[in-house]
Parts: C-alpha cells; sequence; structure tokens
C-alpha cells in the first residue's frame, strides 16, 4: 500500500502548512485508488459545505483519474462524460480533487475545500508535489 497512514499524516501536514500560508481554512481528505477513504480533515473554521465535498473531491479525482475540474468540464451538456454525477451520485464537478499517481498507476486521490477555487487547486498541487517527492 502506497498511502500509508505515515504517508497520509504527511499530506495533511503539507495541505496545512499551504493552507496556513494563504490565510485559509479548509477540509481535506485522501483516498485510496479506489476511492475509499483513508483520512478527513477539517482545519480551524473550515466552511461546512467543504465537509461533504472534499471526501467527494477525493473520491472523483481518484476513480476518473483526473482533476475535478477537469472531470467538469468532460460533464457539461453534449461532453464525453456529460451527467457522470447522475450515475454515481459520489462523483464531484468542483475544482480541488486530485489524482495521485506513483509508477504510472492510480494510488489515490485528494480533495481540497474551504478557499477560492485558486486557493484549494494550490494547495492540491502542493501536496501532490509533497507526495511526488515522498514516494521517490
Amino acid at each position: 500500500m502506497i498511502l500509508t497512514d505515515e504517508l497520509c499524516d504527511r499530506l495533511c501536514a503539507a495541505a496545512k502548512e499551504k493552507s496556513r500560508e494563504l490565510g485559509v481554512d479548509i477540509s481535506f481528505a485522501v483516498c485510496d485508488e479506489h476511492g475509499l477513504p483513508r483520512v478527513y480533515r477539517r482545519y480551524g473554521e473550515a466552511l461546512v459545505l467543504s465537509i461533504t465535498l472534499v471526501p467527494g473531491k477525493a473520491y472523483t479525482s481518484a476513480v476518473t483519474q483526473c482533476k475535478t475540474k477537469d472531470v467538469a468540464s468532460c460533464a457539461a451538456e453534449g461532453a464525453s462524460l456529460m451527467a457522470i454525477q447522475a450515475n454515481d451520485p459520489r462523483i464531484t464537478l468542483v475544482a480541488g480533487g486530485y489524482p495521485l499517481f506513483a509508477g504510472g498507476k492510480i494510488a489515490g486521490g485528494i480533495g481540497v475545500g474551504g478557499g477560492t477555487e485558486e486557493q484549494d487547486c494550490a494547495i492540491a498541487e502542493y501536496v501532490v508535489s509533497v507526495f511526488e517527492r515522498e514516494i521517490l
């Protein structure tokens, strides 16, 4: 298993560190390659809505192997994944979910929420960079 408890703790610490740097309280989730939850944290006074969105972002990015922002584009009317969220209510089309790859294979996904789209994505990208350094 790539996403050990220790690695998940380091990813949580990275998310918290970056969110503090940006001055925003967030919720953060990690799931495995099947979209099953590994960890969830709510830091400070993160938006209540983020409590439900963030695990969905992590799930969506793991099972689709795409950023949730990209899934949203593909789920638009007439697009290749139109109405995907109607088939799986766990699919979340809100930016802030990012897949985690190791050795070219999906290892899991993360979800960040509580800030603006730009803040959530900046935090997620930072966490992905920490993940990539940790698995070398």
